[in-house]
């Protein structure tokens, strides 16, 4: 099979599309041919060694696609040759024709649902979905804020929270971000770029602040955040994708009330497959429901996946990006 595989740790660039053997479906697996590959910020952390995980090498990045079901291992069950599937492969072996993963990291594809739609839904919608149920406990009518509201997580985010009834302000790099997030439903917008974004907040809240900070940029949009929360808000940490990690005046955590809570989606499957389960349920039926839809901006060729990891990390993505074997 073809694939994109990274060879020695290193910028995106270097990673080769060639020939790898093609999976063998081990006792429990299933052997899924992918039809379409969601792409994510951390898959270029992964190639660069900057995540937190690193496997060896060499490996394939990527972890969420969609196809249909190839083979069965000894032992597997759940599901029949032919079957449409999504899945997650805890972050690699994605980048690829095929892929083989134990049966419980997929689910039925809805019928509704394209190979593209299904591939973008994880790792993106799913991180926004954990973040804002179990780690922000976001409620109707609360106030959410949006970090990086145009990209992939970032506009599941603004879905999410208008699902649950939150009044959802995106905080974007330009107007014309903006103007996406608020036709994917936020209800106003913040541009960082000409506005302080602490004093915009309390503007917009009446001085009052976030309940609920959704960031996975983290650098100078962090530290205003900071600032700019409620009492008893929650500001979630997801990701740094303006690069830098942030300090926190944990004084402010006392006099404002405020906790800061981390969000890593990878770990809460593995830790929770029943919560993880019952995720998927409400994000499927808010699928059906035309609640929470994943928005695809571009699609890439496998042999084009540096240029989609690239794009992506570039931060010009609106919504997310699929690569298709």
């Amino acid at each position: 099979m073809k694939a994109l595989v990274c060879e020695a740790y290193g910028p995106v660039e270097n990673l080769v599309y060639r020939d790898m053997p093609d999976p063998v479906p081990g006792a429990g697996e299933i052997r899924v041919a992918i039809e379409a590959i969601g792409v994510n910020f951390p898959d270029g952390l992964l190639v660069e060694g900057k995540y937190q995980a690193k496997p060896q090498v060499p490996f394939m990045p990527g972890g969420e696609f969609a196809g249909q079901v190839a083979a069965l291992g000894p032992g597997a069950s759940g599901f029949a040759v032919g079957d449409r599937v999504l899945g997650w492969n805890v972050g690699r072996g994605a980048y690829a024709e095929q892929i083989a993963v134990p049966a419980g990291e997929l689910f039925p594809l809805p019928a509704s649902m394209s190979m593209d739609q299904g591939a973008a839904l994880l790792c993106a919608t799913a991180t926004a979905h954990h973040a804002l149920r179990q780690r922000g406990r976001l409620q109707a009518g609360e106030i959410l804020v949006v970090l990086g509201a145009a990209g992939g997580t970032g506009i599941a985010a603004v879905q999410i929270g208008k699902a649950i009834g939150a009044r959802v302000i995106a905080v974007c790099s330009s107007d014309e971000k903006i103007a996406f997030a608020k036709a994917q439903g936020a209800d106003e917008g913040i541009n960082y770029s000409r506005e302080d974004l602490n004093q915009a907040i309390k503007r917009l809240t009446d001085g009052r602040g976030a309940d609920v900070v959704y960031d996975a940029v983290g650098g100078d949009a962090f530290d205003a955040c900071s600032r700019a929360m409620a009492w008893d808000g929650r500001l979630l940490i997801v990701g740094f994708a303006s690069g830098r990690i942030p300090t926190l005046p944990v004084n402010l955590t006392l006099v404002k009330g405020y906790s800061v809570i981390g969000v890593f989606w990878g770990a809460f499957t593995q830790r929770e497959p029943a919560a993880y389960a019952a995720n998927m349920r409400e994000l499927f039926a808010w699928f059906e429901q035309g609640k929470v839809v994943p928005v695809i901006d571009r699609v890439f060729k496998l042999a084009d996946g540096v240029k989609a990891i690239q794009y992506v990390t570039g931060r010009g993505a609106r919504g997310k990006v699929v690569i298709r074997p």
